[in-house]
């Protein structure tokens, strides 16, 4: 892919304003009584040898905790002393991997996705400069790691499989698995993440 950083910045203009259906569909197939807390995450794009890749963090595992393990974005629930969601982004990218907020380069948001832990995410597309010395919060950050972006856009890298959240009080959802890259597997939400940002990069 090769594409500016002006050209990605086009490409994401007012894309998180746009309908989008499957979140609605997800929606209306929540739990009557589920609420849903605001959260957001970063994804950190930066170029590598000439091209484009996006960076991915492996949450660390604990006890209990349905993400944990998983390959993901920095990101998380809001607080009360966040403006937005944009620097919810930015805040838990600092605490999670040492990423300075004035280091990424804000460049536009996805939709709002909903996930069946009961957030409503918000994707925040930033460019980093790269090389960084990243200090992972080893608390929560077991690995970080970065994906080409050609990769991630080749639709042989990926399948939807059907799942049955909230168990199976709700007919099957499709999720997104990519192939093993690295020796990580990226799948649910933040594999929707990548499959939408793609698709809007390569229109």
């Amino acid at each position: 892919m090769t594409l500016t950083t002006n050209e990605i910045r086009k490409h994401l203009r007012n894309a998180h304003t746009a309908k989008n259906p499957l979140l609605q569909r997800f929606a209306e197939r929540l739990p009557a009584t589920a609420s849903l807390q605001a959260a957001a995450v970063l994804m950190p794009l930066l170029q590598d040898a000439g091209a484009w890749h996006l960076l991915f963090i492996k949450r660390t595992q604990h006890p209990h905790d349905r993400h944990s393990g998983q390959v993901a974005f920095p990101g998380g629930g809001a607080d009360g002393g966040d403006n937005d969601l944009t620097q919810t982004a930015l805040r838990e990218a600092q605490e999670e991997i040492g990423l300075a907020p004035s280091d990424v380069k804000v460049l536009g948001r996805l939709h709002d996705l909903l996930t069946v832990t009961r957030y409503r995410v918000t994707p925040v597309v930033g460019q980093i400069p790269w090389p960084y010395a990243l200090e992972p919060d080893l608390n929560e950050v077991s690995r970080i790691f970065t994906i080409p972006l050609a990769w991630l856009a080749d639709p042989g890298n990926y399948e939807v499989r059907p799942w049955t959240p909230f168990q199976g009080k709700v007919e099957p959802y499709p999720i997104i698995f990519y192939k093993e890259y690295a020796g990580e597997i990226l799948w649910g939400a933040s594999a929707r993440m990548v499959v939408e940002l793609m698709e809007r990069l390569i229109r």
